[in-house]
């Protein structure tokens, strides 16, 4: 019987566990504030994406590229945030089998109050852990790895737009 050797040392384990735990504890810490805006992580995400896109929407299938969710998850959830009022759906009017979700007023102000708190906790928790060349190259070296693993998470979006209107604000 062949022995198999095993190096549980490897740093590739340490990496990706402390990318992994503070991702972990970032994600519990911004839960339990969406939860006091009666919004859940997912909800908040499809939020933000959709404000963030050009016209305030998305197709289906891109936000779905761009969430953590499957197409019949965002299926459920964009049904769901429909009946609260907070996104639409729209036909596409060159794809008959395509629609957009499209954030509505009631979605940008739940957005808008949630937001103070969120970014106070990711300046807290995140960023204000970070000098800004090591945020930047955390950064960087986050968006390769995504574009490697997630080629679809900027489906329907300009980034670059996205990114230029942000470091200007």
């Amino acid at each position: 019987m062949g022995c198999v050797a095993s190096d549980f040392d490897d740093p590739r384990f340490t990496a990706f566990g402390l990318f992994s735990e503070a991702f972990t504890g970032l994600t519990n810490r911004f839960a339990a504030q969406f939860e006091q805006h009666r919004l859940s992580s997912v909800e908040f995400e499809v939020l933000l994406r959709l404000a963030r896109s050009p016209q305030n929407r998305l197709r289906m299938t891109d936000l779905s590229g761009q969430t953590s969710l499957s197409t019949s998850g965002v299926t459920r959830v964009v049904d769901r945030m429909d009946r609260e009022g907070l996104i639409r759906r729209e036909a596409c009017s060159s794809d008959r089998r395509s629609s957009y979700a499209v954030i509505t007023e009631a979605g940008i102000k739940r957005l808008e109050e949630v937001l103070p708190g969120h970014l106070d906790l990711m300046q807290q928790w995140f960023i204000g852990q970070l000098a800004p060349a090591e945020l930047d190259q955390m950064m960087e070296s986050l968006r390769r790895i995504r574009d490697a693993v997630n080629p679809c998470a900027t489906a329907g979006s300009d980034e670059t737009e996205v990114e230029s209107t942000a470091s200007a604000a």
